[in-house]
């Protein structure tokens, strides 16, 4: 018989591959990024927009457009509910605590750092799948990437863009 907290985990992830929160073509932003895992043919082309406030850049908005695995989708949609109206320091430290989760093999993580994730906690049994793992992070290593274009690039350089 399944463990209830596993039920309820895969139960989170089809929710959100389903509902996908933050899909869809953001305009205007300030960067993007497309990934693609090898692997299996996810892909994601992620969009941020970010505000600046006296607490530092702030993620003001994301947007994806994507195929993939319902890990992937769902991972992406956790990712936009967990981020949207954290400074970027705050998006790292979430970033970093969510690959520490998919590196543990399925343990879970102490409970203040669970507390942090909400339902990406969900994604701790997808760690116990290294074929997984990589279907879960795409969204994440997309996010930092577009965060990374975002905070080096000049405004007026990303308008020309467009």
């Amino acid at each position: 018989m399944a463990d209830p907290m596993e039920q309820l985990y895969q139960q989170v992830i089809l929710d959100h591959s389903r509902a996908r929160h933050g899909a869809g073509e953001l305009d205007p932003y300030d960067a993007e990024s497309f990934q693609v895992n090898p692997t299996c043919g996810d892909q994601v082309t992620l969009r941020v927009r970010l505000a600046h406030d006296d607490a530092g850049p702030r993620v003001d908005e994301v947007g994806w457009v994507g195929q993939g695995c319902s890990i992937s989708q769902a991972s992406l949609s956790v990712l936009n509910d967990l981020v949207v109206g954290r400074t970027v320091h705050e998006v790292d430290t979430l970033n970093e605590t969510f690959r520490e989760l998919m590196h543990g093999r399925g343990v879970e993580l102490p409970e203040e750092k669970q507390d942090t994730l909400g339902d990406a906690s969900a994604f701790t049994g997808v760690a116990k799948y290294p074929a997984r793992i990589k279907c879960a992070l795409l969204g994440w290593m997309a996010l930092r990437d577009a965060l990374a274009h975002a905070l080096t690039s000049a405004p007026a350089t990303q308008e020309e863009d467009r």
